[in-house]
C-alpha cells in the first residue's frame, strides 16, 4: 500500500507514523509520503526514520492546489492529519476525491463532519471510501458507542465520556493536550447536543456533571464540549430505529490544566483565530499563543517532570434488552506503558492508525462514513488491545 498522510509531521501525524511503521501492521506498507508545511518538523522525522526507505518527506502548502493533487496521485489513501481548525478539511477532502483516493481524518469538534456527510452520494458515485474521525475522541469512541448500541435492543440514551489525568510532581509547563485550537474551541464554543430526540446547541461550559471513577481519577467534573460524535451517533442505522432520545459527550482534563484553560478563555483567547492589532501588524491570537506554549516548552524541558498519564474513555447506553431494562458499558482505558513512548496522543494517533489499516485490509465501500458505521467491533478491539489498550464491557439489567 501507499499512503499519504498530510501533515503528517505535526503531533498527531508523527505518531501515527510510528505505529504504522512498526511491526504491529496488519498491512504491508510500501511507501509512506508525509507533505508537511513544517520543514523543521520534517527534519524531526528525517532524523528519527533515517533508516527506514519506505518514507517520503517533502515540503507542502496545502493551499498549493497543483502539489496538493500530485501528493495524493498512486496512493492508495489519503489520512488528513491537518489540524481540523486550521481551514483546509474540505479542501483536502475535495482533493481526494478528485484523485479517487481514499480518505480518513481526525474530525474533532464537528465543524466539517455534517458538510463533509453531505458528500456521501458523490463519494459513492466515484468509488472513494472516506471514514470521518478516527482519532481516539472521534474515533475509538464512535466504536465504543457501537458496541453498547448493539446490547441494546431499545435505546433511550448513550452518554460518552472522556477523562485524563496525571500521576507525579505538578508541572510547572503548560504541555497542551493535543493542538492548542482544538482544547480552546472546546472550552469557548457552543456545543451541538441530541437531547430529547432532537440537536440542540448548548452553551460553553454547561451540562457539568460530576461522576466517581477508579483510581487514578477519583471524582470528575465533565462538561460537553463540541465534538462530531453527537452529529453521527445517534443518527447511524442501527442506533436511529431503535428509538434514542439523547446522546452526549463530556470532557475533564485534569483540574490545574483545566484552570489554566478557563483562564485564557477569561483572557479572551476564545477569538483565537480573529486578528488583533500589535504595534501596527495584524496577528491572529491563535498565532502568539502557540508561539509562546511552544517557546516555554523548549526553553524549559529540564523543568518538565515524569509524569503518567491515564485516559479513559467511556459509554453508557441505558434502554431494554428482551423487554428487561438494561445498562450497557463500554470503556477503554489508557494506562502508561512503555509502547507509548515517543507519543504525543497514544490513544489518538494510534488509533487513526488502526482505522487507516482496517480500511485498507477490507473492503472499502464507496461514500462517506462516520466510524460506528464502518468499523467490526470484535476485530476493531483486538487492535486496542494488541496496543495494551484495556477494553471493559459491561451489563447490567433491572
Amino acid at each position: 500500500m501507499k499512503i499519504t498522510i498530510l501533515g503528517g509531521a505535526g503531533m498527531m501525524g508523527q505518531g501515527i507514523i510510528r505505529d504504522l511503521l512498526s511491526d504491529r501492521a496488519v498491512i504491508r506498507i510500501e511507501e509512506l509520503r508525509v507533505p508537511d508545511s513544517s520543514a523543521q518538523r520534517l527534519e524531526v522525522l528525517k532524523q528519527e526514520f533515517a533508516a527506514d526507505p519506505r518514507l517520503r518527506l517533502t515540503q507542502l502548502d496545502v493551499t498549493n492546489a497543483a502539489a496538493l493533487q500530485a501528493s495524493l496521485v498512486g496512493a492508495d489513501l489519503c489520512i488528513n492529519a491537518v489540524p481540523t481548525l486550521a481551514g483546509h478539511q474540505m479542501l483536502i477532502f475535495e482533493a481526494a476525491l478528485n484523485g479517487r483516493v481514499h480518505y480518513i481524518d481526525l474530525g474533532g469538534l464537528g465543524i466539517y463532519t455534517v458538510k463533509q456527510l453531505e458528500w456521501r452520494e458523490r463519494f459513492r458515485e466515484a468509488g472513494v471510501c472516506a471514514v470521518l474521525g478516527v482519532g481516539g475522541d472521534p474515533g475509538m469512541s464512535n466504536v465504543i458507542c457501537r458496541a453498547v448500541a448493539d446490547e441494546l435492543d431499545e435505546i433511550d440514551r448513550i452518554n460518552l465520556y472522556w477523562a485524563a489525568e496525571f500521576l507525579g510532581p505538578e508541572n510547572p509547563v503548560l504541555v497542551p493536550p493535543y493542538s492548542v485550537s482544538t482544547v480552546l474551541a472546546e472550552y469557548a464554543r457552543p456545543s451541538t447536543q441530541f437531547l430529547e430526540g432532537r440537536h440542540v446547541s448548548c452553551v460553553p461550559l454547561s451540562g457539568r456533571e460530576t461522576l466517581e471513577l477508579p483510581e487514578p481519577w477519583g471524582s470528575c467534573e465533565f462538561m460537553y464540549s463540541p465534538h462530531s460524535e453527537p452529529l453521527t451517533v445517534p443518527l447511524a442505522t442501527g442506533i436511529r430505529e431503535k428509538g434514542i432520545r439523547e446522546f452526549t459527550w463530556k470532557l475533564h482534563l485534569p483540574q490545574r490544566e483545566h484552570e489554566v484553560w478557563i483562564g485564557l478563555i477569561k483572557a479572551g483567547f476564545g477569538d483565537f483565530d480573529e486578528p488583533v492589532t500589535v504595534g501596527g501588524a495584524a496577528v491572529k491570537p491563535i498565532d502568539v499563543l502557540n508561539a509562546v506554549i511552544f517557546r516555554n516548552i523548549a526553553r524549559n524541558k529540564e523543568r518538565i517532570p515524569a509524569q503518567e498519564g491515564y485516559d479513559i474513555h467511556f459509554a453508557i447506553g441505558r434502554g431494554r434488552k428482551q423487554g428487561v431494562p438494561t445498562t450497557a458499558r463500554c470503556e477503554v482505558i489508557v494506562r502508561p506503558n512503555a509502547l507509548y513512548e515517543g507519543y504525543l496522543d497514544a490513544a489518538t494517533s494510534m488509533n487513526a492508525s488502526i482505522a487507516a489499516q482496517l480500511l485498507l485490509a477490507g473492503a472499502r465501500p464507496p461514500g462517506v462514513f462516520a466510524p460506528e458505521e464502518f468499523f467490526d467491533i470484535p476485530t476493531y478491539f483486538r487492535e486496542l488491545e494488541k496496543r495494551h489498550f484495556i477494553v471493559n464491557r459491561h451489563i447490567t439489567t433491572g
